[in-house]
């Protein structure tokens, strides 16, 4: 069989005359040359009767050799896909693949195979068929219309080959009997690293060994697939790698609906290349397959579960993270672990009674909670419906678990109250590595972690099924991570915290991979709406299994149940497991064509020594390229007369009439291009932009207007006279105060807010109270002042009105604990040194944010540079502070002591120096080192 041929050969020995042609259309006439008067030149010239032959230009005689020559091969009659009959002595035997590459040009295969067929017919030669893809093969020899019959009842196999045992049935279907001509229709495919096909087929001994196969550029499919941040990547092996090639990627829902497209480009001479999809985080967890664009088959579709999909995973912790001191925060570690595999959420607010909630409306597959003990009463009820309804709840140890109750029903195991820690009461002679993960749990095939060493954990009660409950442990035997099914969900607990205070653990790469197994053990879709259990099944039955094509059908056929405990990104398919969704329409798992990494790569070659005739599928039908080359002489000749004409100036009246209608238009053209444009100038500046410049430039101190005039009077007077006191005595000059309206007012440029308290002003609206709740939270801080010298916040029975009406506003705000200001915080020596803090009064103390951690260390860094949110006086701080035009006090003090007005403008001083400072004299205790590093 050959692909190209001349029908005519011996009409090509007209080319030898081609040099002839070559010098005589060399000479060419003189051109006509154009005489001026006066006629007697004219006939001296004609008196002369030689004339010198001129030459024709190189390239037209070139052109004009051209056309000769396309006459003369079209003459001949070249013929592409010309057939050769011509069959070696013997049977013929055809090894066809109708593997999974074989689908794009699978007709012509047959057509091939045909031709073959109908050739051993014509000389009587008996026809061996096996297919690579069949299970079970009859490869005896038979008669041509035998031979017709299996091909016409041959389909494309979403498999990959098996030619070593096609090559078998065929070596006893011969019985012995040495073959004619092997014909081995191949997709040029190898099957493995020691891919031996031609040498079996060598080895039979044929008269003949023809290899044919396609052009290779369809043979390509998909190894791997995986779920980044942002995109999804797709991984792709290709054939033939010589040529660039650019394709589509499709991302289908489990309702073939295409929703997302990609690109994968393959570079000259790469056979390897990766793809990416970019979708959100939500529509990518819709994928259920990827394809490839214009390639219909199983190799180029790519199969996803819930294994691919990312996870949302809700991230709580019991105390606010440091930004300056990142690798102490308990969620740090943790958010570098998923961040790659899942798709990470944190509450916008700190109060768990809040955070819970909304987070559960978010439908997590995960929750995790480090160093979380005591929740909200009534955030458990609704976390144990999640977790029964199929929700994963993974928990960190840590000094409040350790303290928490020892009933609480969300740990997974009963545990035993404190930690074990060197040198506690439950103490170790020395930290203690981790022993060999269990063969049963989610970390089965994981290796020990070494170096990994436990320094404190808290310990589980004895139970009868804490080994069962034990997924990994430590060298003593204690558990290091149990759990516990809740109907369709499960709890988790690590018994170390999650930062390397406790352990090792959060610091190694075992850590990532832990967290990444005990993920994706949770549903992808989050908990669902009614409760139900899970169960896992010994074998998981086929569902939906792919076709030639890459559709997925009903028909599973002889597919048998897969084995879930397998690693199926490592697994190929098969014939008992074809590729395909395996389980139910509550759960499934994908076995894909190729195992992930898969490299395709072309057939060894036949053995030293073995001629091997390589073709091609023939197309279908032979055709003529007369016709073409006749058209391409025709087309040189219209071309030739034109250049002539050109020559003779017939068309050089018509081009200079053309040009200068060009030159015209140009010359339009630019001077419209020249013409200035009219300037369009946008002004996109709002009402009320130079007050809010004014008060980004300047400090202002900002009071809360009321709407009582006495009390907004007393405010500004007040916050005047302490913007006098702080331009006099400090180096802060404040602008004039403001009053802002809490409604609509821009709040974030005021580093502090003076809100006086009065119960017959209107009570703030929900929405007011929401633009507090986020000031406090993004670093500002608001004073609150009722003005009635109440001394505890508790008391009951005792509240004033104003008392009240805080009370009331602050049950719409997310507050932290509050407690006096202690003796050594920041409050009593930011400028002067202070030990209270009297206004009008003097019998109130100044409330501020709850600081535990500093009772031991003083005032130490945390969020917002140690900066409370929130002031709460009775002491009628702007009543002290207010002055009148002539600078002197409105209102006298209780009792009447210049010097107690005088601390309350220190106060004032020291609250503003706190705000606009922080905690830096926290830091006094390195001045020392720190002068001495400079040298003083």
């Amino acid at each position: 069989m050959s692909a190209f041929a001349f029908a005519n050969p011996a009409i090509l020995l007209a080319l030898v005359s081609l040099p002839v042609i070559w010098w005589l259309l060399r000479l060419t006439p003189p051109k006509p040359r154009a005489e001026a008067f006066p006629p007697l030149a004219v006939l001296a010239r004609v008196l002369k009767r030689e004339e010198t032959p001129a030459q024709s230009p190189w390239w037209l005689t070139l052109l004009r050799m051209l056309l000769a020559a396309a006459v003369i091969f079209a003459l001949a009659d070249p013929v592409v896909n010309q057939r050769t009959t011509a069959l070696a002595t013997g049977p013929l035997v055809l090894l066809i693949d109708n593997s999974w590459a074989a689908a794009g040009d699978w007709d012509r295969r047959l057509e091939t195979a045909n031709a073959l067929i109908d050739d051993a017919e014509a000389q009587d030669r008996p026809v061996s068929l096996a297919f690579t893809a069949d299970l079970t093969h009859d490869a005896v020899p038979a008669d041509a219309t035998r031979a017709r019959e299996k091909l016409l009842a041959a389909t494309v196999k979403p498999l990959l080959p098996d030619r070593a045992r096609a090559i078998e049935a065929i070596r006893a279907a011969l019985n012995g009997q040495p073959p004619g001509t092997i014909a081995f229709l191949t997709d040029g495919i190898a099957t493995g690293e020691n891919d031996a096909t031609l040498t079996d087929l060598a080895a039979l001994k044929p008269g003949e060994l023809r290899l044919i196969e396609g052009d290779g550029a369809s043979s390509l499919a998909l190894t791997a697939v995986a779920n980044g941040t942002e995109t999804m990547s797709v991984t792709a092996s290709r054939l033939n790698g010589a040529p660039a090639a650019a394709f589509t990627l499709t991302a289908q829902d489990g309702q073939g609906r295409p929703i997302a497209n990609g690109t994968l480009n393959f570079a000259p001479g790469e056979t390897i290349a990766t793809g990416t999809v970019a979708a959100p985080f939500e529509m990518r967890n819709d994928f259920a397959r990827v394809s490839v664009e214009g390639l219909a088959n199983a190799g180029t579709v790519h199969l996803l579960d819930d294994g691919f999909k990312r996870r949302r995973v809700a991230l709580l912790s019991g105390q606010v993270g440091d930004e300056f001191q990142p690798l102490l925060s308990p969620l740090y570690y943790i958010n570098r672990a998923l961040q790659p595999y899942a798709d990470l959420i944190e509450p916008k607010v700190a109060d768990l009674a809040q955070s819970i909630p909304e987070i559960l409306s978010s439908n997590p597959s995960v929750i995790i909670m480090a160093d979380i003990g005591r929740l909200p009463e009534e955030t458990y009820a609704p976390l144990q419906r999640w977790i029964a309804n199929g929700g994963t709840l993974i928990r960190f140890a840590g000094p409040r678990l350790a303290a928490a109750p020892a009933d609480d029903p969300l740990v997974p195991v009963v545990l035993r109250q404190g930690e074990r820690a060197l040198g506690g009461a439950l103490s170790w002679a020395e930290p203690q590595p981790l022993a060999d993960f269990p063969k049963t749990g989610p970390f089965a095939g994981m290796a020990r972690p070494d170096g990994i060493l436990v320094k404190r954990q808290v310990l589980a009660e004895p139970t009868p099924d804490l080994a069962e409950r034990t997924w990994a442990s430590l060298a003593d035997g204690t558990p290091l991570v149990t759990t516990r099914a809740v109907n369709g969900g499960r709890i988790v607990l690590f018994h170390v915290s999650a930062e390397a205070t406790w352990s090792d653990l959060p610091i190694s790469g075992q850590f990532v991979e832990m967290l990444r197994r005990i993920v994706q053990l949770s549903r992808s879709g989050g908990a669902t709406a009614e409760a139900g259990g899970a169960t896992t099944a010994e074998a998981l039955p086929p569902f939906r299994l792919l076709d030639a094509k890459g559709a997925l059908i009903a028909d599973t056929g002889t597919a048998k149940p897969l084995d879930p405990r397998r690693d199926l990104t490592k697994t190929a398919s098969t014939f008992d497991n074809p590729p395909g969704l395996y389980g139910s329409e509550d759960g499934f798992t994908a076995l894909n064509l190729l195992p992930s990494g898969a490299v395709l790569k072309p057939l060894l070659p036949a053995p030293s020594g073995t001629a091997v005739l390589r073709e091609a599928l023939i197309g279908k039908q032979a055709w003529s390229a007369k016709p073409a080359l006749f058209t391409l002489a025709f087309l040189l000749l219209m071309a030739d007369t034109l250049i002539v004409l050109f020559m003779n100036g017939a068309f050089a009246r018509r081009l200079r009439q053309a040009g200068r209608a060009t030159a015209a238009l140009l010359l339009i053209a630019g001077a419209v291009a020249l013409m200035p444009l009219p300037e369009a100038r946008a002004d996109d500046s709002k009402p009320g932009d130079d007050v809010l410049m004014d008060r980004l430039t300047n400090t202002h101190l900002a009071y809360v207007v009321t709407g009582e005039p006495d009390v907004d009077r007393i405010s500004e007077q007040g916050l005047n006279g302490l913007t006098e006191y702080l331009t006099y005595r400090t180096t802060l000059e404040p602008a004039p105060p403001v009053g802002v309206d809490i409604t609509k007012d821009e709040l974030a440029v005021f580093p502090i807010i003076y809100w006086p308290i009065s119960a017959t002003a209107p009570m703030p609206s929900a929405a007011a109270i929401n633009r507090i709740d986020a000031y406090m939270r993004s670093g500002g801080t608001v004073l609150f002042d009722t003005r009635d010298q109440f001394s505890a916040l508790d008391q009951s029975g005792a509240t004033s009105p104003n008392g009240e009406r805080l009370q009331e506003i602050l049950a719409n705000l997310d507050i932290p604990p509050l407690e006096p200001v202690p003796g050594d915080h920041v409050l009593t020596k930011a400028f002067y040194l202070l030990s209270s803090f009297p206004g009008r009064y003097s019998g109130s103390p100044l409330w501020i944010e709850a600081r535990q951690e500093a009772r031991n260390a003083g005032a130490t860094a945390s969020q917002g540079d140690g900066v409370s949110p929130i002031m709460i006086t009775g002491n009628d701080f702007a009543g002290a502070w207010a002055i009148d035009a002539n600078s002197a006090p409105v209102l006298p003090t209780v009792p009447p002591d210049e010097m107690q007005r005088e601390y309350a403008f220190r106060t004032g001083v020291n609250i503003m120096m706190y705000m606009l400072t922080g905690n830096y004299k926290a830091d006094q205790v390195h001045v020392p080192a720190l002068l001495e590093r400079l040298g003083q």
